[in-house]
Parts: structure tokens; C-alpha cells; sequence
């Protein structure tokens, strides 16, 4: 990444779990607005232990700099989580090799959903709230090859032999409300759904009500439905 990156970490013992931010980016943020808190029964009991980094949305998607530089950006994010991360999570978990679940609000689940399509044999689980999964959307239509396999609405319709395969070993729940300011991640989260679906990429769609809504509040009370499932 060319710099230093922020972690905090929750726990002493358990599968490891990496919460993604959302479009703020802060490594603090699930434990700001209360997804730890959530989490904490599972996290005391040794079931997981909760890594949450950083990320650098604002210079990958939510940005105004060039779009083939950003998705460069996003290139060494991927990169930074695969190796470093994954290596100083091994390290601390005492672990030859891990598979940490993967989980996201927002753009953190484009992130997840990324981390297990593109790496299910290391993140074979994701819980994606609210995601976005058309990164057109944020590359103002300028299309390369890296932002082909990092846009989930376009590679994962064409996968197929052993890269489908390959990607069946992943497990993914797509979760989204109906209600305000869910506009662009419910209709998404569906269609990635049909995708999965079609696919028979193992997967679950779970569509909230309409007074669902794009924010924290919701999130929390989805974490701990899924949460209760997961672990």
C-alpha cells in the first residue's frame, strides 16, 4: 500500500473474521457503531476472533482521480489483504493457514464478495450487507480488465469450467433491505443473487422489509440474525 495501514483486533481465541468498512474506510468504524457489540458474545466465548483494517474506498471507488489509477489502487488493497494481512493473521493466530470469514456493509460488501469469489480456497464465507456489486458505477464507465474481475455483475455471469468450479467453494450471503437509501445495493444484491443462483455458486439471499434501511441500526440487527447461523 505504500504506507501504514490501521487494524484493530477483538478477541483471544476462534475462526478468525475480517470486517470491511464502509465508503468511510476507518479500521475503527464496526466498533464505533456497535457491530463489535453485536459480535461480543461470540468474540468472549472464543468462537471468533474480529480483524478490522482499513481501506481505501475513498481512493478506489469513491474518489474523482482517474479511474484506471483508482482500480490500480484497488489492485494493491486486494494485495495488501491477501499477503500481509492474511500472513500477520497466521502469525497471530498461531496458525500455519487460516480461512477467515469475510464481512461488509456497504462498499465493505463489495469487498467480501470480491475476497470469496476471487479467493474462495482462503475466504470460503462472506456475509455482504448492502452491497454494490456494478462497479461501473464508480469507474464513470471506463472499463479495463481489472475492473472486469473486480465487478462481480460482470465476471461471475461468464465464469464457468474450472474457474466456476474453483469459485463453488465459496459460500456467500447477500443480505439488503427494502426501504430508504437501499436504491442501487437491493437491486444489485438481487441480481448477484440470480447470478449465484444460476451458477450454483453456494449462496443465501435474504431480502428485508421496506422499513429496512441503508444504515447502521439495521445492519446490527442483521449481523446478529446471521451471526446466530454462522457461528
Amino acid at each position: 500500500m505504500g504506507r501504514n495501514v490501521h487494524l484493530w483486533a477483538h478477541g483471544w481465541w476462534g475462526r478468525p473474521v475480517i470486517a470491511f468498512p464502509s465508503a468511510a474506510g476507518f479500521a475503527h468504524e464496526w466498533q464505533k457503531e456497535g457491530m463489535v457489540e453485536v459480535l461480543r458474545p461470540w468474540i468472549d466465548a472464543g468462537r471468533i476472533k474480529l480483524y478490522c483494517p482499513e481501506s481505501n474506498v475513498s481512493e478506489a471507488w469513491t474518489g474523482e482521480a482517474d479511474p484506471e489509477w483508482r482500480i490500480r489502487r484497488h489492485a494493491a488493497y486486494e494485495s495488501w489483504v491477501t499477503n500481509e494481512l492474511l500472513r500477520f493473521i497466521e502469525q497471530d493466530c498461531n496458525l500455519p493457514s487460516v480461512q477467515p470469514v469475510v464481512m461488509g456493509c456497504s462498499l465493505g460488501g463489495l469487498y467480501a464478495a470480491l475476497s470469496a469469489l476471487k479467493h474462495p480456497e482462503t475466504f470460503p464465507r462472506a456475509l455482504c450487507l448492502s452491497g454494490r456489486y456494478e462497479v461501473s458505477t464508480f469507474t464513470n464507465g471506463f472499463q479495463n480488465a481489472d475492473v472486469y474481475f473486480n465487478n462481480p455483475l460482470a465476471f461471475v455471469p461468464n465464469l464457468g469450467g474450472a474457474a466456476l468450479d474453483r469459485t463453488r467453494q465459496a459460500h456467500l450471503t447477500l443480505v439488503c433491505g427494502r426501504g430508504p437509501f437501499e436504491e442501487g445495493c437491493i437491486e444489485e444484491t438481487v441480481a448477484l443473487g440470480r447470478v449465484l443462483r444460476e451458477k450454483q455458486i453456494p449462496s443465501d439471499l435474504d431480502i428485508w422489509g421496506t422499513d429496512s434501511k441503508h444504515d447502521w441500526p439495521w445492519w446490527r440487527r442483521q449481523l446478529l440474525h446471521h451471526a446466530g447461523r454462522m457461528f
